[in-house]
């Protein structure tokens, strides 16, 4: 676990190939469906009030059920990425492949029915919810103004998979449901100037010129 401010855990799922975030006593992600042990066990001693979703692929919502369950704490999501956490299959909702298909099968968590819909502007646990769609038709970020700090789920990633190397850069294309709106939401997330950025994928990023060096480089701008 690593402690990002007072109040933002970082928890560490694969290294930080697969992360979830615990910002104040709300749960933000939870890893593949083989993450609910681990994730249970870092969350000893906390209290937990909620959990939420960046986006429903399997490898943040793989131990969503698991959580809610155990604990007994509500479920949100936007609404666009509820049909697919209820319906407990992501087929629908990510491009059609067949490393797509393979994760669905072995990393998707099961199904479990959503509490709230998270909007633009809500509030959760101090931070703005910002409907960020393209890598999930659904995706949402969270943003705190106060001191700029962005959890970004995967409109970027920070690691260059399959490997552990540490590199900004866009989600992969074969899980990206609209890689041009993806880029979209990867301008409005850089014109906040984040001072600290947390990924689903990699470790933090403390350096805001390198977000905005990354930006500059896309294509179209």
């Amino acid at each position: 676990m690593l402690q990002i401010t007072n109040d933002v855990t970082l928890l560490p799922l694969l290294g930080t190939m697969v992360n979830a975030y615990l910002i104040g006593d709300v749960l933000i992600d939870a890893g593949i469906r083989q993450s609910a042990g681990p994730l249970q066990r870092m969350l000893r001693g906390h209290h937990l009030s909620a959990h939420a979703l960046t986006h429903a692929h399997p490898d943040h919502q793989g131990a969503s059920h698991a959580v809610c369950t155990a604990r007994q704490v509500p479920l949100w999501t936007s609404a666009a990425e509820a049909g697919a956490m209820e319906a407990g299959t992501l087929r629908r909702a990510m491009p059609r492949n067949a490393v797509v298909a393979a994760e669905d099968q072995v990393l998707t968590g099961p199904a479990h029915p959503v509490a709230r819909h998270l909007r633009e502007g809500d509030d959760v646990y101090g931070f703005e919810v910002l409907e960020t769609p393209g890598h999930a038709p659904g995706h949402l970020c969270f943003w705190r103004e106060r001191d700029r700090l962005l959890i970004a789920g995967d409109v970027l990633v920070n690691v260059r998979l399959p490997t552990p190397l540490t590199a900004l850069g866009e989600p992969p294309r074969m899980f990206t449901a609209d890689p041009e709106r993806n880029r979209t939401s990867i301008r409005r997330l850089a014109a906040l100037d984040p001072l600290t950025v947390l990924f689903g994928h990699g470790p933090p990023l403390r350096d805001p010129d390198l977000l905005h060096a990354f930006v500059a480089r896309l294509p179209g701008s």
